[in-house]
């Protein structure tokens, strides 16, 4: 059974930080492209940021460069999205994403919820 498992989310103040994980399973999550993605109360999807297979290339939406770094370790099948300097706007359902490199098949984990209290 495929799974990604999203934890950490949470309550936290505006400077705050918190520090997500996907755990992923049933699948060779070293050759899959890893991506978190959010959605505020209301609004679309957003893209927040991507992991290459290896870890090697990282890139982030502009909001969140030089606060939030995305890391993994496929030894663990894990993926992490450590998140510093927490604003009010990062409040949103965040989710896991896994894409596979060659075929772009991906899977959905069912979301954490991230809330900076104003």
């Amino acid at each position: 059974e495929v799974q990604l498992v999203e934890s950490g989310g949470g309550l936290v103040q505006p400077g705050g930080s918190l520090r997500l994980s996907c755990a992923a399973s049933g699948f060779t999550f070293s050759n899959y492209i890893m991506r978190w993605v959010r959605q505020a109360p209301g609004k679309g999807l957003e893209w927040v940021s991507g992991i290459s297979s290896g870890g090697r290339v990282t890139n982030y939406v502009d909001s969140v460069k030089g606060r939030f770094t995305i890391s993994r370790d496929n030894a663990k099948n894990t993926l992490y999205l450590q998140m510093n300097s927490l604003k009010p706007e990062d409040t949103a359902v965040y989710y896991c994403n896994a894409v596979a490199a060659i075929s772009r098949y991906e899977y959905w984990g069912q979301g954490t919820q991230v809330t900076v209290s104003s």
